[in-house]
């Protein structure tokens, strides 16, 4: 039997519209006449009187003429049956009793009618055309959803709903509820029950599921059997959603949540897009909303460049800066597929809004100085946002000359550019490992942040490499912006996370006391763009991260919430192991974002101004001249000589190896 239903259900779906259309108006006529004659009974209280041939058979031909006309006028035949909601039933109420009331003016101008109608035969046809010409459609949505029995029924186990997995909703307002009827609809879960918070409909019934309050957690594990726990509260802050996670994270459950608000709202994502647990819930940090005159004081209606534009900060720049009205963007890259990742995705955006800009991609290396000053001469940029640069400490502390070259003379090609075309403010993506650095990717971002520094108090410098020693005049606002770890970027810990987990692990901690700083890519992004457009020349602005976050918890979080437990001596049984494999070349236990005391706060609470030390322009160049040379000789010895003397705390740890290097000192 249940076979046949399935049949006949797959069948039905695969009809052609047209083809339903005409069953549904079939369908209606059968109810319309069912609900007059039942109307008579009801009223007369026998069969007998009633002459749907005779007599009566105007009626019976009249009230179909009325009611079919006025559903299709409501729409009732537009409604997709499997989606059919309370809009639906509110179209099915007016056009029935719109029916019902053009019928009973029928009867009260017909007096002359051969057989005699009872006037509260129309009341009764009223109510009874709602029951059959609704309750019909309900049965059917519940059919077409695979929901024809009831979830507390016995039979609802049988066949392929038993292996579904088992799945308890953590909120049952309106998202929870649409996310109950998607995964019936979809059929790839099984939900089993609500839990929330609200004590006023505990231990209720919503859409045939029970509702658990939080303190009953276990018991509906115990009474369900659920395994899977989605989290469907998309508008709830980072600090309730993390005490949430904190409550759940005792009990082996793999929790998952739907979008938040803002995804949702944008329709990027459907409430159904179920996804793993965003790591910033755990972090339980709330975005503070931009300031929208900070935001787009650099950016509207100007002409603005962002290098490194296809990477993880800049690629989110650009989606920010694309918001806010630039009459021109442009993304300066030197991967192709990152910039045809990034171009095509903000093209799409574009054309999908509307957006009155030009958006450019350009193909170039921060490396090619004459390449960046053609760029920025030819648009007459306004605002560059350099994000361009080596940022995996391990990678660039084997790979130095690279890493001098890129993040240093990059940021000097850059900087020199701007000068030379004009710009009006120029804002460089800096890092907390510049603070004190252990490695030389830390201290080659301290040096270009050095160079801005320099920079920035030359009203008429004679640029770096300049063989004719021209003064130029410099009209470039330069501000710093420096901040830790994003989450989901590039190299992000996070991701590899997830795949360990997923493969069985183990999860590799490079320490069990190591900590680090955190914040979500978009609220970097806004800061970042705020900050830049509070400097006055020179200004390091250091971005308020919260607390620092212990990597080994961090671990041990995200295994509890894939529904597993944590391997170790104490509980040799449990499914995921640990392991601390020592920390990597450069790489230090603890981040900082100042190097010294002298901070002050700004105009925005996430946003405070540093006062750090820095070299004069003249011998700064000197110092710059001596450690490209270093550079050029592979003396990296003489690089790390000048690192510790031009870089404020630099301490490396270990000895300097270069790869090339050591290449070369190994052949015969």
């Amino acid at each position: 039997m249940l076979l046949f239903a399935e049949r006949l259900r797959s069948r039905l779906v695969s009809l052609p519209r047209r083809q339903k259309r005409l069953i549904q108006v079939a369908m209606d006529v059968v109810l319309v006449w069912s609900a007059l004659w039942l109307a008579f009974v009801v009223r007369l209280g026998d069969s007998q009187s009633i002459e749907p041939l005779g007599g009566h058979a105007w009626l019976f031909a009249l009230a179909p003429l009325i009611a079919i006309p006025m559903f299709i006028r409501f729409g009732m035949y537009r409604a997709v049956m499997r989606y059919f909601g309370n809009d639906a039933l509110l179209a099915i109420g007016k056009a029935v009793t719109l029916s019902a009331l053009l019928l009973a003016l029928a009867v009260y101008w017909y007096p002359a009618a051969p057989k005699l109608i009872p006037r509260s035969m129309v009341f009764n046809y009223w109510w009874l055309s709602l029951v059959l010409v609704g309750g019909l459609r309900l049965m059917m949505r519940q059919y077409f959803m695979g929901d024809w029995f009831s979830a507390d029924q016995p039979t609802r186990l049988q066949g392929r709903e038993s292996v579904l997995p088992k799945v308890a909703i953590y909120g049952a307002g309106a998202a929870g509820n649409q996310l109950v009827a998607a995964l019936r609809l979809g059929r790839a879960m099984r939900p089993v029950a609500f839990i929330d918070d609200d004590s006023g409909i505990a231990n209720r019934t919503i859409a045939g599921l029970r509702v658990y309050t939080s303190k009953h957690i276990q018991q509906m594990i115990d009474e369900t059997g659920a395994d899977e726990i989605l989290l469907a509260m998309p508008s709830a802050s980072r600090g309730r959603r993390r005490q949430i996670l904190e409550e759940l994270e005792r009990f082996p459950l793999h929790v998952r949540s739907i979008p938040g608000f803002m995804d949702l709202a944008s329709g990027r994502v459907k409430v159904e897009d179920v996804q793993e647990v965003d790591i910033a819930d755990l972090l339980g940090r709330d975005a503070v909303p931009p300031q929208q005159a900070l935001f787009e004081r650099c950016i509207r209606n100007q002409v603005v460049m962002v290098t490194g534009a296809g990477g993880s900060i800049g690629s989110e720049l650009c989606r920010q800066i694309l918001l806010n009205g630039p009459a021109t963007l442009l993304l300066f890259e030197h991967s192709e597929f990152n910039l045809y990742s990034i171009h095509s995705e903000l093209e799409a955006r574009v054309k999908r809004e509307s957006l009155p800009l030009r958006l450019v991609p350009i193909l170039g290396s921060i490396r090619n100085a004459s390449r960046l000053a053609d760029v920025m001469c030819t648009w007459k940029v306004n605002t560059v946002y350099h994000a361009a640069a080596y940022k995996h400490v391990p990678m660039v502390e084997h790979n130095i000359a690279e890493g001098v070259l890129n993040n240093l003379m990059g940021t000097l090609n850059t900087a020199q550019a701007a000068v030379k075309a004009g710009v009006t403010n120029f804002v460089l993506i800096s890092t907390d490992k510049a603070v004190r650095p252990t490695n030389v990717m830390g201290s080659t971002k301290r040096l270009a942040e050095m160079v801005l520094q320099a920079l920035s108090r030359e009203s008429a410098p004679v640029l770096f490499a300049d063989d004719e020693a021209v003064h130029q005049l410099n009209k470039t606002r330069f501000t710093m912006v420096r901040f830790g770890n994003v989450l989901g970027s590039s190299g992000s810990v996070i991701p590899l996370f997830h795949e360990q987990i997923r493969k069985g692990g183990p999860v590799t901690v490079t320490h069990p006391n190591i900590t680090r700083y955190f914040m979500t890519i978009p609220e970097a992004a806004q800061l970042v763009i705020q900050a830049g457009s509070m400097g006055e020349g020179g200004d390091v602005f250091v971005l308020d991260m919260g607390e620092p976050v212990k990597i080994a918890v961090l671990a041990e979080k995200m295994i509890h919430l894939s529904g597993l437990s944590v391997k170790s001596d104490k509980t040799p049984h449990g499914d995921i192991a640990i392991e601390f494999t020592g920390l990597r070349p450069g790489e230090k236990l603890y981040e900082e974002l100042l190097i010294g005391d002298n901070v002050s706060p700004t105009e925005h609470p996430m946003i405070m101004r540093a006062n750090e030390e820095h070299l004069p322009w003249e011998q700064f160049k000197e110092r710059l001249g001596e450690l490209l040379a270093a550079v050029e000789c592979d003396d990296y010895e003489r690089v790390r000589q000048l690192l510790r003397e031009t870089v404020n705390g630099y301490k490396p740890e270990g000895e300097i190896v270069d790869w090339i290097h050591v290449k070369r000192g190994v052949e015969p």
